[in-house]
């Protein structure tokens, strides 16, 4: 079946994971998605239920004001979207997220408990698949801070300078990470669920799961806050830091986007770093106006890439001890990298009308105390 003939439900829809799976699923080419959320006229239900080939149930409610909103919310819907589906005579699967707090003796646990037991009576009785999803905290754009995540709330008031209360900085916590939910989810849906052999009935969520404690998960935000002041970025190689960047970046206040950098100016132009990390170096950008020279020195161990993207300009080098110079003209008309072996003195020369602008790498962050830097002329 296509993806454009295919017709799914999906209730809870301007929800968190429901506004993520939507997104997904228009961007997979799927067209025919009927949607139902807190502002859909409640009849609308039973046409949905009557029309809808595959089923994702993701309504529920996670902090009423009173206890019985639970039950309303979690079992209450659920058993009438179940009832409709089997007066209908429709078989479609249904996927229902629930959480690990099922398992708990709470109001919110049980809720989800109950929920998950009528749908597996809706599978005995109809033969619809039951495709049933335990769910540790999941964080990613667009969750509701101060709602039912902790990420969300530490990334909003973070990021728009509010303070944030840890009472146990040692309590750990797993998580997913939206995405990740949603690619199961939609696997589930186009090639079927992988089930969990753990608790036999329910289904295995494919993708990593984090376990973080609350001090730890704070500093990491912390420093993300910090990170355009340090220019320091975070380890791109660890899929968690990763992920909870990009979650931390989407709660950015809309006028705060930007962020000035420190332009370091003299009559020469201007040289302004730009991003800084431990494992990559250095990334900077330098200005060069007409006639001016910059360099002059070499390095034992550093090493650096320049690329000219504005203007012309000659790169010259000559090994140390040796009276050879060599030139490599650079223009940002033709884009071409040019490495900056270790024991070469070298400089640059704007040989052009305007002004030079050059993007430049460094091996490794520039350290005041351990320069590696020493002038002398090419």
């Amino acid at each position: 079946m296509s993806t454009e003939a295919r017709c799914i439900l999906i209730t809870g829809s301007g929800g968190f994971v429901g506004k993520n799976l939507v997104a997904e699923l228009r961007n997979r080419g799927y067209e025919n998605l009927l949607l139902f959320d807190l502002d859909t006229p409640k009849e609308m239900l039973a046409e949905y239920a009557r029309q809808a080939q595959f089923v994702f149930h993701l309504a529920g409610v996670n902090r009423p004001k009173d206890p019985s909103e639970f039950y309303s919310g979690n079992r209450g819907l659920t058993e009438e979207l179940l009832h409709l589906l089997a007066q209908a005579g429709n078989q479609a699967p249904v996927l229902i997220t629930s959480s690990i707090q099922a398992e708990l003796d709470n109001d919110y646990g049980k809720s989800k408990r109950e929920a998950e037991e009528l749908l597996f009576a809706h599978e005995r009785a109809t033969g619809a698949p039951a495709l049933v999803y335990r769910l540790p905290g999941v964080f990613g754009k667009w969750c509701r801070p101060s709602y039912n995540s902790v990420v969300a709330t530490f990334c909003y008031n973070i990021a728009h300078g509010l303070p944030i209360e840890v009472r146990d900085p040692a309590y750990s916590l797993p998580l997913v990470y939206i995405d990740d939910v949603v690619h199961t989810f939609i696997s589930a849906m186009e090639e079927g669920a992988v089930r969990d052999r753990a608790i036999p009935g329910f289904c295995h969520l494919t993708c990593d799961v984090y376990t973080v404690t609350l001090g730890r998960l704070a500093e990491q935000i912390e420093q993300f806050r910090d990170s355009r002041k340090t220019l320091a970025v975070p380890d791109m190689g660890d899929a968690f830091s990763r992920k909870l960047y990009a979650t931390y970046l989407s709660y950015l206040p809309e006028d705060s986007f930007s962020y000035p950098l420190a332009m370091h100016c003299d009559e020469r132009g201007s040289f302004t770093e730009f991003l800084r990390t431990p494992e990559r170096g250095q990334v900077s950008v330098n200005i060069s106006r007409p006639g001016i020279v910059k360099g002059n020195h070499w390095h034992h161990t550093k090493n650096e890439k320049f690329l000219v993207v504005k203007g012309q300009g000659i790169i010259r080098f000559r090994k140390i001890g040796t009276d050879k110079v060599l030139s490599y003209p650079v223009s940002g008309e033709k884009l071409e990298v040019v490495d900056i072996p270790t024991g070469y003195t070298h400089n640059i020369e704007n040989v052009g009308d305007g002004e030079m602008v050059t993007v430049m790498w460094a091996n490794e962050p520039f350290d005041p105390q351990h320069p590696d830097t020493f002038f002398e002329k090419v």
